[in-house]
């Protein structure tokens, strides 16, 4: 019995039969023209016309607004159309043909994780990048800290971001948090120097509305900081998904149960024929 609802998302009207294929749900974002049966963040309530600076969160916010309750499995989840969960006991990370993919990626929670609440993909150590991936993203702030640049067990998610997102804006955006979860994020973000990445998860249906009664409200309140019209850059454009990627890997692991499980990074355009 299917256990888990697993909306995957795209830009492209070509991959819904793939995306049905897989017995995921489509979900059609962007401009183009979706079939009746693929999922949009255009209808009823929605945020659709910040899905250049929201990225993947203007579908969950429809989601919470119109369609939680008609979620009817245990399990929900959330990948994208070059990026999927993969089984634990996979041997691959390279399918070279889609019946490999299909075989290899989560489509049911097995009986073995069903004792967790929530799974995210792996760890990514922000100590990966080179110094001239920072030199090139950031001068100024390269050369004022040569200290974290050249020893990598002191950067943190703060650091990264601030390299990444702009300078203080991390600090800026924790500042408007609730009083449950303010101190605890800045911690999280100033001790850690690894988050779950790319704002993919699965989680049982019963948390997903906790989860968005969090982080909605306090995206809204970073709009008056960060507004919309003078983001430039694709580090900035997509601000408010930047935020909500680390605030995920805070939240889950400091209210539920957690698993982390590989994401592997395939492109369903390279399958030419199903």
């Amino acid at each position: 019995m299917k256990n888990l609802s697993l909306f995957c998302i795209t830009l492209n009207p070509k991959h819904e039969e793939m995306i049905n294929e897989l017995s995921y749900i489509p979900v059609g974002l962007g401009d183009k023209k979706f079939s009746i049966n693929c999922f949009k963040d255009r209808d009823g309530e929605n945020i659709a016309v910040k899905n250049q600076n929201y990225g993947e969160y203007t579908f969950h916010y429809w989601v919470w607004k119109n369609y939680l309750d008609k979620i009817h499995t245990e399990w929900v989840g959330f990948c994208q159309y070059r990026k999927f969960f993969v089984k634990e006991d996979s041997d691959e990370r390279i399918f070279n043909s889609f019946q490999s993919l299909k075989e290899n990626i989560i489509q049911n929670i097995p009986s073995n994780l069903a004792s967790y609440d929530c799974i995210l993909g792996e760890q990514f150590f922000v100590n990966n990048y080179k110094f001239m991936k920072f030199i090139k993203q950031n001068p100024l702030k390269t050369i004022s800290s040569l200290n974290l640049i050249f020893s990598k067990k002191k950067r943190n998610i703060k650091f990264h971001f601030d390299m990444f997102h702009g300078d203080g804006n991390l600090e800026k955006a924790i500042n408007l948090l609730d009083n449950e979860n303010k101190d605890d994020f800045a911690r999280f973000v100033e001790t850690k120097g690894s988050f779950n990445p790319q704002n993919m998860f699965i989680c049982k249906k019963k948390f997903l509305g906790n989860y968005y009664n969090t982080v909605f409200p306090w995206l809204k309140k970073c709009e008056k900081i960060f507004e919309f019209k003078d983001l430039t850059g694709y580090g900035m454009t997509r601000i408010y998904g930047f935020l909500a990627e680390r605030f995920l890997s805070y939240w889950f692991q400091k209210n539920y149960k957690v698993k982390e499980i590989p994401i592997i990074f395939q492109d369903i355009s390279d399958y030419k024929n199903l």
